[in-house]
Order: structure tokens, then sequence, then C-alpha cells
């Protein structure tokens, strides 16, 4: 509970001591920035101290910390000093502010502090940091802890810098070591807070896009007291909905649609849909809730591919909910409020908060504004590599729509936008050289997806929970008195792109086939056909068979920009104010009409983003698109998220009688359905938050006389905590005490058992202490480097360290790889062969507990 009230006023207190920078920088937003304060503040105290400690000017200690704060202490401080350009004093309108909008205030704080304590609270039921990708996640938050200089050091692979996109893990450092939290503990805050920032971020982008439109029918909001109740759904789409393939878990365990009047039992529906594991027979037929062994984890692996030849390969198709379900601290979950503040600012852009004729290199965008775009833009290949691309796109598109609405149409607009793309990408690659000078990866171009479309039935699954309301919404405006879509542009446009990325795919295949001819062959012998004029039309029959995916996303581009394009035409030849004839009536800077505007534009680059998978892929050592997909799927659902959001505020507003029940039903159901996923899944994580479990220890208790039953029912919550460590101490005693041990020892790498699989056991010392070992999960290390050369011999050398006869082997192994520590314990005796008698024969024993011992290289 400490650690949670310390990083809860630790990230408050950040957050307004950015606030009157954000106030300065975010004039447009409704609330000014507030709800994304935090996360603002965040990133610039975690860019300063970065920077500060990678030039070698601060230190990776509480005094580099403390240097950062008063760099971002001063820039607030010129932002409550500095006059405006009108004269103005911001501290006077900061406060005028702060007065007029105390309740918009008073619900950001107990949004967040509620969405903190919620998913603190899951956390705290199941906070083991096993399994998955976890032990990695929490290796990088103690070797940056531990790390004497930045780049922080590799963890699992010593002599090394960590290769990877590894930002957010130093935001958790830093607040773990302001807060004095351990980094097990950390880890869990961590998920949380993400959680908590991506909440009231959301809701802040809502609340703008909301309080400048107003509803066709039925009552507006009063001027200046934008709705506080309907942005709420914003967190909802973004954070708790999940797909439906939690109702059709439900579905499965009653025995819907099966036929069992034969044995096997059949159904053609659930053969159709061809989910793995729901397409098998259910075990046990009755009830709703869903009993199979991690039966959530299914909801990421709903997509699949099968090559022509009938192999299937598994596609991850997260989202949100799932992600906070597991409790990876992985980067794209980190990346989430930071996508959040990165839509914010393209928001602003749109809006026109950094307009100005006297720019940087000629932009139309004031030097404050293209500074926090190109920060924001460079943060994000920091913190996750896979979102620069949407994130850089659009903050383009919103800076071409901006010119747009103030100049009109026209090649010049996207002229100046090329001339602002330049710019803004070299600046945020600069901000962040450090960083690039270090990184290596694992891309090696873009690959031709001809084989493997997403079918509609998968796509419905994933996104059904968000296609509803967006379809609704879309074809709402479509019909809505005033707004005349330009069907012709906005489809053709659609069916130009789709037609444009299959050709892509197909010129990208051909020149494959021509410039590795043995690639080509082995892909077309996997794929069972025998030559390039096969594969096309085998190819082309399948993408028709599931074309139900690639049609959905071009009807939903489609609609999007048939509703965009009319709002940026004008006659030619005409002043900006002046419409083109049957465009609507409004004027281009209308507030609602900017508002809408803004959220087509997330429908529409959500639309690219799901659409591009099913055409190109990027190559890395998956060898398919699992990863292609699972990154663009989760940043469209962001983008969904938001868009879903406006449409069903704008709808629970704007409609009446009939239509208005209809559309209550609708959106009710898909809500409550996908909303099934989130019930389910937390109340499986946490054991019914293990309510149970007190129920019964207090019925039990009632039994005996004169007992504190209250008490005795509480014990059901008494091994709740937030340290991902704990259950060291149950399950590996030996080992926990050793870790405390390296905890507060000098620095130095650490010998340990190394084994050639990766989520296991293997390199638990220095996941736990944050000292460098000499290896720990080779596959991943070859994931973050591209390759397996940079290993070397390491398995190898570890194996003679531990069961080589001479003492000889064994010194020269330690000095090559600098060894200070040699672990031998339960894991390492299961592993080799080891020769300890060596061990105390030239080292000095300097801790032991049970059968593990620590020795000391001289």
């Amino acid at each position: 509970m400490a650690d949670f009230i310390s990083w809860y006023i630790a990230v408050t207190l950040l957050g307004w001591l950015a606030f009157p920078l954000a106030f300065r920088l975010f004039p447009t937003l409704t609330d000014r920035g507030y709800s994304l304060a935090r996360t603002f503040g965040l990133l610039l105290w975690g860019f300063g101290y970065w920077l500060l400690a990678s030039l070698g000017i601060a230190q990776n200690d509480a005094g580099g910390l403390t240097l950062a704060l008063f760099v971002l202490a001063g820039c607030s401080l010129w932002a409550c000093l500095a006059r405006d350009r009108d004269g103005g004093s911001p501290r006077a309108a900061l406060l005028d502010w702060l007065r007029s909008n105390r309740r918009l205030v008073i619900v950001v704080e107990l949004l967040f502090l509620a969405a903190f304590a919620f998913l603190a609270l899951v956390r705290a039921g199941n906070p083991e940091i096993v399994g998955t990708e976890k032990p990695m996640e929490l290796a990088f938050i103690n070797a940056i802890l531990r790390s004497p200089s930045f780049p922080p050091a590799d963890p699992w692979l010593s002599g090394y810098s960590i290769s990877y996109y590894y930002f957010g893990y130093v935001l958790a450092a830093m607040l773990a070591r302001l807060t004095g939290a351990a980094g097990s503990v950390a880890f869990n805050l961590m998920v949380a807070l993400v959680f908590a920032l991506s909440a009231v971020g959301a809701y802040g982008i809502v609340h703008t896009l909301l309080a400048a439109f107003r509803p066709a029918r039925g009552p507006a909001p009063a001027p200046g007291r934008p709705s506080l109740r309907l942005p709420l759904l914003a967190p909802i789409f973004l954070l708790l909905l999940g797909n439906f393939e939690a109702l059709l878990e439900a579905l499965h365990r009653n025995g819907l649609f099966w036929d069992f009047s034969s044995a096997p039992a059949g159904s053609s529906f659930w053969s159709w849909l061809d989910i793995k594991e729901l397409s098998d027979q259910p075990t046990r037929v009755g009830g709703w809730l869903p009993d199979r062994y991690w039966w959530w984890w299914r909801a990421s692996r709903v997509v699949q591919d099968t090559d022509l030849s009938g192999g299937v390969h598994e596609i991850i198709d997260e989202f949100p909910a799932f992600s906070y379900l597991l409790g990876d601290l992985h980067p794209h979950v980190l990346a989430m409020p930071f996508a959040l503040l990165a839509v914010g600012v393209a928001l602003n852009l749109f809006l026109g908060g950094w307009q100005t004729d006297r720019g940087l290199f000629g932009l139309r965008i004031t030097p404050p504004g293209f500074l926090v775009s190109a920060l924001v833009v460079g943060g994000m290949a920091f913190l996750n590599t896979w979102d620069i691309l949407f994130v850089f796109a659009l903050l383009l598109g919103a800076y071409l729509l901006h010119r747009t609405r103030n100049a009109g149409p026209g090649w010049e607009r996207v002229v100046e936008t090329v001339e602002f793309a330049f710019p803004l990408g070299l600046a945020a690659i600069l901000l962040y050289l450090p960083f690039h000078a270090g990184f290596s990866s694992q891309f090696g171009g873009i690959l031709a997806n001809i084989v493997w479309p997403t079918r509609g039935a998968h796509l419905w699954v994933m996104f059904g929970a968000l296609f509803i309301p967006l379809f609704a919404f879309l074809a709402q405006r479509s019909f809505q008195k005033g707004d005349r879509p330009n069907w012709l542009a906005g489809f053709g446009l659609a069916l130009g792109c789709g037609l444009a990325l299959w050709g892509i795919s197909w010129l990208l295949a051909w020149t494959v086939s021509r410039v590795d001819p043995n690639a080509s062959a082995l892909f077309l012998e996997l794929q069972g056909v025998p030559g390039f004029r096969e594969l096309f039309f085998a190819a082309s029959q399948r993408r028709l068979e599931s074309i139900g995916g690639s049609l959905t996303l071009i009807l939903l581009l489609g609609l999007a920009l048939s509703l965009l394009i009319p709002l940026f035409q004008w006659r030619r030849g005409s002043q900006p104010s002046r419409i083109l004839e049957g465009a609507p009536a409004s004027p281009p800077d209308d507030p609602a009409r900017a508002s809408l505007a803004f959220v087509l534009l997330l429908v529409a680059f959500g639309s690219l983003l799901a659409l591009g998978p099913d055409f190109v892929y990027l190559r890395d050592q998956f060898g398919t698109r699992l990863n292609t997909v699972f990154k663009f799927y989760y940043e469209a659902w962001l983008l969904w998220s938001l868009a879903a959001a406006f449409g069903t505020a704008v709808l629970l507003q704007g409609l009446r009688r009939f239509p208005a029940v209809l559309v209550r039903i609708v959106l009710g159901v898909t809500m409550l359905s996908g909303l099934l996923y989130p019930l389910f899944g937390f109340l499986d994580k946490t054991r019914n938050f293990d309510l149970l479990r007190a129920r019964d220890l207090y019925r039990s208790c009632r039994a005996i006389p004169g007992q504190d039953c209250l008490e005795e029912a509480l014990r059901a919550w008494e091994d709740w905590t937030l340290d991902g460590a704990a259950h060291l101490d149950r399950e590996n005693p030996d080992d926990a005490a050793a870790i405390r041990y390296l905890l507060a020892a000098p620095y130095g790498v650490v010998a340990e058992a190394t084994l050639p699989a990766s989520y296991n056991y293997n390199g638990r010392i220095s996941t736990h202490s944050g000292l460098p070992t000499v290896l720990g999960w080779p596959g991943h290390e070859s994931q973050w480097r591209g390759s397996y050369e940079p290993q070397g011999t390491r398995m190898e050398d570890m194996r003679s360290l531990y069961e080589a006869p001479d003492w000889e082997t064994t010194r020269l192994i330690l000095e090559k790889y600098h060894i200070r520590y040699v672990v031998v314990g339960n894991l390492e005796r299961a592993t080799y062969t080891v020769n300890e008698t060596k061990f105390n024969s030239f080292l000095r024993e300097v801790f032991r507990s049970g059968g593990l011992v620590i020795y000391q290289v001289p």
C-alpha cells in the first residue's frame, strides 16, 4: 500500500508540475492538456534524464533524477512567466481556467485514481513475474536500476548495452528510484500506471472532440459546459472492451450450435468459424462461464493463417483488455499513453494550436509546437518502434488537413506537408540519437502477403465490438441532413488503396522470385504449388474466398473518406471560406465540422493499418506476418476505440424516437458482449478476487464460538501483494536469499546456468538482481540483435565453466567475460555436471543459503 500511495503522489505531482507547460502548448484542447499532463510530464522528465545520463552530464542515480526534475520545473516556470503573443498573463489564465473547470479537474482526478487503484488491485491478486515476457521486462527494469551509466547494460548479454526500445523501462526505473520501490514492485505498479494514464488520456481526447460537436437533434450541452459523462465511453472502449471471443466461449461452453445426436458431435458453425480449440467438441456442457484452462489467452489468437498446402500459422491479435489481463509490461503496452499523447498533439495541431506564418524552416507551425511534435514522434520510436509509423503519419495527416482548412485544397498543401515531414523526421531522430546509435533490429524489409488474407469472420470476432458502433455512426452521418458524402471520391480512393496494395504485393513477390530464386522456390514448395503461375491462381482464389475481411475494411475506409472529403472541398479559385457547391453549408473552420473531420481521420488511419497486413508485412525472424498483424491491429484498436466512443456518444445524443431505441439496444448488446471478456477474465485471473475464499473462511469461523470472524475472513487476502518476486520465497527460498544478497553487493557480471530455450527459469539471478549475466534467453537476444552472432560461444563456455576439470580453462572463461560472481545452485547442478572443487580451491565463497553458493572471483 505504501508503494502504491507513493507512486500515486509522485505521478500526480509530476502532472501538476508539467501542467503549466501543457496549458501553454495545447491551447485548442478543451482541457488544455490537463488529462495528458502526467504523460507529458513523464515524457519530458524521462527524456531529460535519459539524455543527460547518456551524454555523461548526469549520473544514473537520484542526483540525475533531481537534475532532470529541475529542468522540467524550469520549463514550466517559463510557461507561467513568459507573456502570451497577445500580451496576456499565462499564470492568470491558468488560474482562471482551473476555477472555471473544477468539475472537469475532479472527474479526471477521480478517473485516474480509480483506474490506477483497480488495476493495482488486479495485479496484487496475481503479481507473479513468471511466464510469457515478464522476466525479460523485469530484467530490463532491474538492469537500468543497477547500471552505473547509460546506455544501460544488457542483463542477458554481459558486455553489451540493451539493444531494444527500452525507454518505457527507463521511466519505470525512474519512478522506482524516486519512490524507493523495488524493481519487482515497480513492474506491477507500472502496469497499473500505464492503464490509468491511458484512461485519462482517452477521456481528455474524446472530451475535446465532443465539446466542439453539437448533435443535429436533441439538447446540446450548455456553452462552455460539455458533457463530463459521455467521454467516459473512451476508456471503456479502449481499455475494457474485449473482442467477441469471450461471448463465443460462453456459447461453446453451453453447447450451442452443436449436434450431439452423432458421435462424435459435430457443428457446421464452429467448423466454419475455425477458431482453434473452439472447433473442438466441448468437454462439459452447461453453464455460461468459460472453464477451459487459460481460455482468455485464446482471445489473442483469433486470426489464423493457413498455407495453400494446409499448414497453419498462429497469429497474435492482442488488444488492450487482453494486455492488462495478462499483465505483461511489453513496449506496446508501455507506449499506449504516449500514443494517446501523440493523438492529442495531432488534434491540437489540426485545430490550429500552433499556427503561425513565421515558423522554423519556413513551416507554418510555431517552434515550440515543432519541438513537441518531434519529441513525441522520436519518443514513440524509443518506446515502441512499431508505433512510429502511425504516429508520424497521423501528425502529417493532421497537418495536411489543418493547412487545407485554412488555405484550401491543392497540391500546394501536399508540398507543404512534405516540407513539414522531412525536418520533423530528422529532428525526431536527432533528439534520440544516442538510442539510434546503439540500436540493432531484426527488421529485414517488406515482404508480400499473397496467401494469408484475414477472414471476415475472424476480423469481426476481433473488432466487432468496435465495428458495430463505427458503422452505425458513419451510416447515421451519411444520411444526416446537411452532410452530403462524396461517394465517388471516397470509395474510389478506398478501392484504389486496396487495388494498389494488391498490386504492390504481387510486384514484391515477382521481384523476390527474380532476385532470390532459392527463397522463391522454397516458398512455392511450402505452398504446395509447382510454379509462379499456379501460385497466382491459387492465391487469387484464396483471397476471393476470404474477401470478407478486406471488403469490411475497404467499406469502413470508403465511408470515412466519403464523409471526410466534402469537409475540405472548395470551388477552384475561390476563397477558403466559400464551400464547393453541393458540399456542407457550414464553414470549414466550424468546430463541429473540425471535430467530425478528425474522428474520420482516425477511422481512416485505423482502416489502413488493419488493411495493410492483408497484402504486405514486415520481415523478421518469425517469417510470417505474426508481428505485423499484432502491432498494426493493436494500433488500429487504439484509433478505432476513440472514434467508436465519439460515435456512440453522438448517436446517444442525436437520435430520437424509434431509431434511438433501436440504436441503444444494438449498442447496448454490443458493449455487453465486448465487456464479457474483462468481466470473466479479471474474475478468472484473481480467483473471483478471493471473495469466495473469504466467504468460506467466514462461514467456517462462525461455527467456532468466540472467534473474530472478520479477521479470519481477511486472511483470504493475506498473500495479496504488488511484489512480483514474493513467490520466490515460497518456491525457491535459496534463490530469493541469493538475489537479496546480490542486490546489495558491488556491481559485476554473474555466471549462472544458461539453457538454449526461452520462457523458463533461465537467467533468474540476473533478472531479479539487475546484474548482467553471460547469456540469458538466447532466442530473445537473437531477436533484439538480428542474429545469434553476438552470442558467440557463450553457451558452450558456460558449460565449460561449470564442468571443466582444470582451473586454467575456468580461469580463461572468467577473464573473457569479466565474471565477478559464480552461482552454484539447484538449477546449475541440474543443468551441468558441476565440478565444485575448483571453485572451492580458487574462489572465495561469499554467500551460502541451503544448497546455493555464490563464489566471488578475486
